[in-house]
Order: structure tokens, then sequence, then C-alpha cells
């Protein structure tokens, strides 16, 4: 079975840490890094895990949080919430599967990413 992982994040340095840790944790990953991208491409598959973050151009993590906990094909997609913004990961916290404060390093993300996949 291929485990395959969105990293939804505008920051392309903080995409590539979580990238090359996904891809460690045996993951097949794509980086998507604009939330009206990544709605799509959530319609369009059923990531085993997302890692989300809060601030994105166009339609925000919130937003796309709420969009994939309703979607019913998702049901089993697991959500990390990566965000610098305690006030927002507070928010959504409590509903994703994890929540990690930023920053956040490789061998942190792969171990949870690792964690995930096994549940």
């Amino acid at each position: 079975m291929i485990n395959l992982a969105f990293i939804i994040e505008d920051n392309k340095d903080i995409s590539d840490l979580f990238s090359r840790a996904l891809v460690s944790a045996g993951f097949q990953v794509e980086a998507i890094y604009d939330g009206a991208k990544a709605q799509i491409r959530l319609e369009e598959e059923s990531p085993s895990l997302v890692i989300l973050d809060m601030h994105l151009p166009n339609i925000n993590g919130i937003t796309l949080f709420n969009q994939i906990r309703a979607n019913e094909h998702l049901n089993e997609t697991k959500v990390i919430i990566a965000t610098a913004d305690a006030t927002m990961g507070d928010c959504q916290g409590y509903q994703a599967d994890l929540l990690l404060q930023k920053p956040i390093t490789f061998s942190q993300m792969r171990d949870f990413a690792e964690r995930l996949k096994q549940k």
C-alpha cells in the first residue's frame, strides 16, 4: 500500500524539510504551496496524511481543515497541523490528529509520521 502524504505549506524550505522527513518514513510526498491548489488535489486524491499549515495563500488552513473533516472520502486521512501561530493551532488542534508548533525538526517530523503511519 502506498502511503501518500500531502504537505500543504507555502514556505518552500519548511516544505522541503517535511518532504525529506516523510520520504524517510516511507511516504510518497506531494508538496502543495497554495490553498486553492490543495483544495483541488484533496478532491482528486485521498492521502493517508496531510501536513497542514494554517496561513496559506488563497484558501487558509482552517478552511481546508474543515473541508477535510467534512469530506467523507477523507475520513481515513490523518491531519497534522504545523503552525507557528499558537492561537490558530489551539482553535483547530483538538480536532487534528497532531498539532505541531513550528519550528519543527526533521527528526520530529519523521518520528511523528512513522507513528501515524502505524495507527
